[in-house]
């Protein structure tokens, strides 16, 4: 995996991890990527010092791709929000980091209290509902990024929910 400082056209910065360069560029290519600030689309690559790999008797613990929480649009009217990381907030006044960190808790409060946890099965319900083979409701649970990329691709809109600070512990 590959941790990659990224731009926007605003300059607004944030760190995403792909699997490849190449995946990268494809993602960025078909429109995936989204500044979780303004959500444009024009995203470019930071300049960035280079990550060391693991020692060779180390195990890769980045092989397996981790599932995230992702969430239906019908459980909140907010746009999707992440949090940037740990370089770009510490660009902000630190009262509009706690803000911004503050916003995100209130809108996965929400989600988490509006909507139904469907845990793993969360494409193949969010695929349902779009299909019209289910009740139209907010869901969320986990999807891989493959599930989640596969789901966009459907023309199914899904958003990850905020990872906050206590997330990373």
């Amino acid at each position: 995996m590959i941790k990659y400082t990224l731009t926007c056209a605003d300059e607004h910065t944030f760190e995403a991890w792909f699997r490849s360069s190449a995946d990268y560029d494809t993602q960025r290519d078909k429109g995936i990527l989204e500044c979780p600030v303004c959500g444009s689309t024009k995203i470019e690559k930071s300049l960035m010092a280079p990550n060391l790999g693991a020692k060779s008797n180390q195990r890769d613990v980045t092989a397996s791709s981790p599932s995230r929480e992702f969430a239906t649009p019908e459980t909140s009217e907010s746009a999707p929000l992440t949090q940037p990381d740990s370089g770009a907030a510490s660009n902000l006044p630190t009262e509009v980091h706690e803000r911004v960190v503050e916003l995100a808790r209130e809108i996965r409060d929400h989600v988490r209290k509006t909507a139904d946890n469907v845990g793993t099965n969360f494409a193949e319900e969010a695929r349902k509902i779009h299909y019209e083979e289910a009740e139209p409701r907010g869901i969320y649970g986990n999807a891989t990024p493959k599930e989640a990329h596969d789901l966009k691709e459907e023309g199914i809109d899904v958003h990850p929910l905020p990872v906050l600070p206590e997330d990373r512990n």
